[in-house]
Formats: C-alpha cells, sequence, structure tokens
C-alpha cells in the first residue's frame, strides 16, 4: 500500500446540521492482556465497558481508540494468542487500533489472524508496508471521519521494529521514518484533504528512542492531538507533560496511560471551536469504584479461556519472603541470579555474569505461596536462557545501553553506576575489577536481548556458547519447584544505580 495516498476512508457519525457539539476521543494503551484486574486490583475488561457504556450515554459524538500492545503479559495471550484479547475488543466496540511491538511477539501468522478476526476495527499504520496483500487490505495510513459539518482525521505511527522486536517476527514489514511519514501525511490531510483536526494514534513512547511523541509533537506544523503509547507513561492532566510545542509554537496535546489498562484518557474536542480552543483532557482511574455492572455477554465469551488459566493460577509451586514488586530491585536480582544459576548448568561452568532486563519483568509476586500463573505472568515471553562469549568492549557498551535505560538486572556479583544526565554508566565492577576491554566474559541473559532486542546491538557481537531447550517461565517455575519450598529471599539492594 502506497503509505501516503489520498483516498478518503470517511463516514458520518451524526446527521445533526448545526456543529455545535464536542468530538470525545476515548483511548486505551498497552493493555497487556489485562482483562481482568492486575495483581494490585486495577483495571478490568468489565470496568472499562462499564466506563466507556457511561460516557457513550452521555455524549453524542464518541470514537473508542486503541494506540498498541493490546496484547502480552498475563495467561491470556500465553495461552490463547491474542484470541481473546482481540474478542474483548470487538465486544468494547473499538473503532480505531494500532499495533504496538507486542503484537508480532508470536510471528506474522499470529498478528494477521488477530487482526483478521476484528472487522468492526479499523486497524491503522502510516508508517508500515505490508508485503502480505491481506495485510495491506486491512490497515489504512489514516481514516477521515465526517463529524456534524467537520473532518477529523487519524493516523497511526509505529516504532522502528528493528532493536525491539525480534528478528524473524516481521518479516514482510517495511519501515518508514515515523516523523516523516507523520507530517507529509497530516499535511496532505491538512491541505488537499481538508481535515481540520488530525490526531496521531502512536506507538512509539514518550520521550525514548526516535520517533518519540515529543520529537513527532515538536516537528510537526499540522498534527494536534497524539494518543500514545510504549513507554507505559502516565501522562496525568495538568502535569505539564502533556503539552508539546511544535515548529509554529503551537501546543500539541500528548496523551497516554500507563499500562495494563489501569487508567482511560478522555479528550473532548470542540468542534465549534477547532484551531482557536484547545483538547480537553481527563483521565479516569479504573477501579473497584466502577464494579457492579457486569456485562454477560462478555462473561460468556471468556468462559472458554477460564479453565486453563485458574488451573496455572491455583497451581502452588513455592514461597517468597516478602512481596516482590516488578518495580522494586528485590524480584529483578532474584532472576538476574536464576539466569547466572541457569547459564552455569547450561554451560557447565559459572558464567562471568548474568544481564536481564527489568522490560520482561510485567508483574509482581506475592508474599508467601506463589503460583504457576503468578510466575508465568511475571516473566510471560517465549524466550530462551543462553550464554554468549562476550568481548570486554562490547561488554562495556552493553552497560551503556542499559544505563539509557535506567538500569537493568545483573548478577550479584556485579555493581554498576551510571550517571542519568549522560545516561552512561560511570562504574562497573564484575567481581570486584573494573571491565577489561581486551578480556572475553561469558554472560548468561535471553536470546532476545543476545539477539540485539531492547536496543542491546553490543550483546549481538557475542558468540552463542549454549541455549536452553526449555523457555525461560517453563525452566523458572521448576527452579522454583526444585527449591522444595525453600523460602526465596532475594536482596533488595539495586545492583545497577546512579
Amino acid at each position: 500500500m502506497n503509505t501516503f495516498k489520498t483516498l478518503t476512508l470517511a463516514i458520518s457519525l451524526t446527521a445533526l446540521p448545526l456543529a455545535a457539539a464536542d468530538l470525545v476521543i476515548l483511548q486505551t494503551n498497552d493493555t497487556h492482556s489485562q482483562i481482568d484486574p492486575n495483581d494490585k486490583g486495577l483495571g478490568g475488561i468489565q470496568r472499562r465497558k462499564a466506563l466507556i457504556d457511561s460516557i457513550r450515554g452521555a455524549e453524542k459524538n464518541v470514537l473508542l481508540v486503541d494506540a498498541g500492545d493490546a496484547v502480552q503479559g498475563t495467561l491470556f495471550f500465553t495461552l490463547y494468542k491474542g484470541e481473546a484479547e482481540m474478542k474483548m475488543m470487538d465486544a468494547l466496540g473499538y473503532d480505531l487500533a494500532i499495533l504496538g511491538n507486542h503484537d508480532f511477539d508470536n510471528g506474522m501468522d499470529d498478528l494477521k489472524r488477530n487482526v483478521s478476526s476484528t472487522p468492526g476495527i479499523q486497524w491503522l499504520s502510516t508508517n508500515y508496508e505490508f508485503d502480505d496483500p491481506q495485510l495491506d487490505s486491512i490497515f489504512a495510513p489514516y481514516k477521515i471521519y465526517d463529524i456534524d459539518g467537520r473532518r477529523i482525521a487519524f493516523i497511526g505511527i509505529n516504532l522502528d521494529p528493528k532493536g525491539m522486536i525480534a528478528d524473524g517476527n516481521y518479516d514482510g514489514v517495511r519501515y518508514l521514518d515515523g516523523i516523516k511519514a507523520a507530517n507529509a501525511t497530516a499535511w496532505s490531510l491538512k491541505h488537499n484533504e481538508k481535515a481540520d483536526a488530525v490526531i496521531a494514534v502512536t506507538h512509539v513512547g514518550y520521550d525514548e528512542v526516535p520517533p518519540s511523541d515529543r520529537m513527532i509533537a515538536s516537528q510537526s506544523e499540522d498534527i494536534d492531538v497524539i494518543l500514545g503509547g510504549h513507554s507505559h507513561t502516565v501522562i496525568t492532566p495538568g502535569s505539564g507533560m502533556e503539552w508539546v510545542s511544535n515548529l509554529d509554537g503551537e501546543p500539541v496535546l500528548i496523551t497516554q496511560n500507563g499500562k495494563s489498562g489501569v487508567y482511560l484518557t478522555q479528550v473532548t474536542l470542540d468542534l465549534d471551536s477547532l484551531g482557536t480552543a484547545l483538547p480537553r483532557y481527563k483521565q479516569y482511574s479504573i477501579d473497584s469504584r466502577l464494579d457492579g455492572k457486569t456485562d454477560t455477554a462478555i462473561e460468556e465469551s471468556l468462559k472458554p479461556y477460564r479453565g486453563g488459566i485458574d488451573r496455572m493460577m491455583n497451581r502452588r509451586i513455592g514461597r517468597t519472603a516478602y512481596e516482590l514488586n516488578a518495580e522494586e530491585p528485590g524480584l529483578l536480582n532474584f532472576v538476574s541470579d536464576f539466569l547466572l544459576m541457569r547459564g552455569e548448568q547450561l554451560l557447565g561452568r559459572k558464567p562471568s555474569l548474568s544481564i536481564a532486563n527489568k522490560g520482561s519483568l510485567r508483574r509482581g509476586l506475592p508474599k508467601g505461596n506463589i503460583t504457576e500463573g503468578e510466575v508465568i505472568t511475571m516473566q510471560p515471553f517465549a524466550n530462551r536462557i543462553v550464554v554468549i562469549e562476550l568481548p570486554g568492549s562490547q561488554l562495556a557498551k552493553a552497560f551503556d545501553v542499559m544505563a539509557a535505560r535506567g538500569g537493568d538486572g545483573v548478577s550479584a556479583n556485579v555493581e554498576a553506576i551510571y550517571d542519568p544526565a549522560t545516561r552512561r554508566c560511570t562504574s562497573v565492577l564484575i567481581d570486584g575489577r573494573p571491565i577489561d576491554p581486551d578480556a572475553t566474559y561469558t554472560v548468561a541473559t535471553i536470546d532476545y536481548l543476545a539477539n540485539g532486542g531492547d536496543y542491546m546491538e553490543p550483546l549481538t557481537h557475542g558468540k552463542r556458547l549454549a541455549t536452553s531447550e526449555g523457555i525461560v517461565y517453563t525452566d523458572l517455575v521448576s527452579y522454583i519447584e526444585s527449591l522444595k519450598n525453600k523460602t526465596i529471599n532475594p536482596s533488595k539492594v539495586a545492583r545497577m544505580h546512579p
């Protein structure tokens, strides 16, 4: 598909002759298969639907939009590969959606199956081109809605798959520069298609790797609102994070809801005052106050999936000494030390160190009894443990990549100090000694990182020495079971810190 084609995809939402009305855009992002409330009791599809239904009942013009990564992160995806999540999006009546990087986790065939199962949703991508004709026909570079005499256009901007999506999982997808695609398409929509407003739905992150939302906003002239995802940033109304000036000095609104469906964004456009009045921005918490109204059709559609999930969530395999929060060092230390231990089993000798990315942790573990399902949900990705041999010069570069992310996990024999301002390490000690650029190190990690995922390109210079036959979470479950109820009690001290 020609990404910058000028085919207008338009529908009419109302037939009222007068424009004195609002358009309400409801946005979700990075739900990560959190169909039920998360381990903190927040989020949940039933609650989301209750809120959306109440807003639809109160407002005349409502569009529901998802900014990517609706899948991956709970047993719903591990067991059923996105089928349940797509059913839920269809049941909630999403109008528009874009892909996230995790939509590619099981490869192109599963991605195509999932998006093909949602005929009521218009999938957007302005800067991906697809070799597969069927996929190409599902995605549009933009969509224009005619609403009360105003033309509101939406575009979809996706991240560069290189370094974020595993090689081989996005075959047949060509990436076009996100900033150039956004600007060229928005200009055409405003000047050729006479759009009154352009809304960019993005999955690129707020302010990290290019093209971030802040970069898109600051380098644009024709984009009015950015509905973002990917970086799991909670952009609170009134925080100051939500407004970025464009090339003309005009404010562009950027929104994002963190992760796991714990918030819902509402952006309201005054259709009478487009171009003069700023959009209005609200953010709702999805919590227990929304309980009490259950959609029986949704519960019925989820019944076929409940049995397998319930069995795993109820099967106890071990114990923890304290709550292992996914945002605190203890859980990351536990996973890092497990990688080192498993690497020693694979290699036949102890590796020099282990590296675990904190992005692999999708939930915490409770204090006391823990179950198979909780452990798999904590580490849900289909990665394998590997041991690589790596020059010290490349290992030092890998630590700088981790520093740029605010630190990752390393084994207990490592201490790394980084400078948040420069986003580089100022000191890395392995067994009390600095990295020798001319030495060779053995590193236990996961294949996703070894293949350059999470921008760990330095690890691609390593030589693969050993690979686990099992998936990380199956190895982890077996390890915890082997402890024979010995309590898991990892250090709470961060090993990579400012």
